[in-house]
């Protein structure tokens, strides 16, 4: 009897001690009371589900940006970073102009450039990106920089790897980050033989047994390359067979993505971003070098789209992607397009879409008909009624699967990256969205939109209202867990 007391009387000050841990330390009333209720009414399970997916690790600063600079060094080139931006704003076209708060959201968050000179080309699905992606490699002359969340062993993956052997040959400096999670087929695999061949590859937060649930939870899902400091590509798109619908059977899903090649300045900040990621992940300390690092002034082009970047994580100060989605939002002032393939948005983040519809704006998200996850599918349908009621217009995809993140409003600016609309991306994840201020890329991209509505089944109001309750009480009850997903 006296253990079984003990054993309460430690369970109760564990129970207390999570409680005050959620309370001081959860972003958002919502999501401290799902915590909260959590860890009273599921007794053990829910103390584990705070501890694995709850931490607010941006807070406390888990992942570390290695990228360092000393202090003089940072403010010279921050000042530069702002100075030249304001004179691409200044100097500008109108999209750019009428963002300018998104501009200058983005230049005191992350001192992320407004970047001009720089050409912008929107590619749909695996089978346009990766021949284009595959004439970039094979032009390379100094380094090849590759991050993915998802890279197979698969016919494009071993396509891929064949040529950056051949590169590494030719005495191109490769490196080459892979999420230990997303990516974990190629462990002993792709990446062994990459490393084989003088190839630097590194697991990015490798998963280890003892603290398993947190190694699943905090993941890399960026898809970036990064060639001779000149040639970006950013996006939807991962490196698996699954997004080449020209290479799959007769009877596999089709996958529809968006994804962009980049040539100019803006490709600076995702070296950025990439060299920042390794420094972190490979125990290396990478510092600004001329060939890594190509200052505004060396580029030639004769393209003039206007080009941002948005990166957040753990590791940075603030959730700046979902700030710069809610900030597009806010500026819209005729259409807002959305697609997504996870919509389980936040309070700000669907009370933003709210106000903007029944402001009189054109509001369409568009989501697949059946997501991949049932409980993130059942969460997702729980939000509808309350967008639909404000005027939202919702179409869910029929033709496969779409898994392109995307916005484009007032055929003005166009959002493209790896952020999905819910908590996962812009709370957990190691995410990175383009943003393009041209009136030509985001009417491309609007005209997109409305190519996929063709193949997508608008959800009638009143008839998704009065869905048997039985579906409805099952969704409520998913969206209650929505604040983990």
């Amino acid at each position: 009897m006296n253990w079984i007391l003990l054993l309460e009387i430690l369970y109760a000050l564990l129970l207390l001690f999570t409680c005050l841990r959620i309370i001081y330390d959860t972003r958002g009333t919502t999501k401290t009371l799902a915590y909260l209720l959590g860890a009273v009414f599921l007794p053990f399970l829910g103390i584990i589900i705070y501890f694995s997916f709850g931490i607010n690790y941006r807070k406390h600063k888990m992942y570390a940006n290695k990228f360092l600079l000393d202090s003089k060094q940072r403010k010279v080139l921050e000042k530069e970073i702002i100075a030249h931006s304001k004179e691409v704003l200044e100097n500008g076209n109108e999209p750019a102009k009428s963002r300018s708060e998104l501009v200058n959201l983005l230049l005191k968050d992350t001192a992320s450039p407004l970047t001009n000179n720089n050409t912008v080309k929107l590619l749909l699905n695996g089978e346009n990106k990766f021949p284009e992606v595959l004439k970039a490699i094979e032009k390379a002359q100094h380094h090849i920089h590759i991050e993915y969340y998802i890279f197979r062993d698969d016919k494009i993956g071993n396509t891929i790897e064949k040529l950056l052997l051949k590169k590494a040959k030719e005495g191109v400096k490769i490196r080459f980050i892979y999420d230990d999670y997303g990516s974990s087929e190629i462990r002993k695999t792709l990446s062994k033989r990459l490393r084989d061949a003088g190839i630097e590859a590194v697991p990015f937060y490798k998963i280890k047994l003892i603290a398993f649930a947190n190694s699943l939870n905090y993941r890399n899902h960026r898809k970036i390359i990064v060639i001779d400091g000149k040639i970006g590509f950013v996006g939807g798109i991962n490196v698996s067979d699954n997004y080449v619908n020209s290479t799959q059977t007769t009877d596999a899903v089709f996958w529809r993505d968006t994804h962009l090649k980049l040539e100019g300045p803006a490709v600076t900040y995702l070296q950025y971003i990439f060299l920042s990621d390794w420094n972190s992940c490979s125990n290396q300390n990478l510092i600004l070098e001329k060939e890594m690092y190509v200052p505004f002034n060396s580029f030639a082009y004769t393209d003039t789209k206007l080009v941002q970047i948005a990166a957040s994580g753990p590791d940075s100060n603030s959730p700046t992607i979902l700030y710069s989605i809610l900030q597009a939002i806010y500026l819209a002032e005729e259409e807002i397009l959305i697609t997504t393939p996870y919509f389980i948005p936040g309070e700000s983040l669907l009370d933003a879409l709210n106000i903007a519809a029944m402001s009189g704006l054109k509001v369409k998200l568009l989501v697949p008909y059946e997501s991949d996850t049932l409980l993130v599918n059942a969460a997702s349908r729980a939000y509808y009624r309350e967008i639909l009621n404000a005027g939202v217009e919702v179409y869910r995809y029929k033709k496969g699967f779409v898994h392109a993140k995307t916005i484009v409003t007032d055929k003005k600016i166009a959002i493209v990256g790896t952020a999905n609309m819910d908590n996962r991306s812009f709370e957990l994840n190691f995410e990175v969205n383009a943003i393009v201020y041209d009136e030509e890329i985001a009417t491309e991209l609007t005209k997109t939109f409305y190519n996929d509505l063709l193949d997508a089944e608008q959800i009638d109001k009143e008839k998704w209202i009065n869905r048997p309750w039985y579906i409805r009480l099952g969704d409520k009850i998913a969206k209650l867990l929505s604040p983990m997903l």
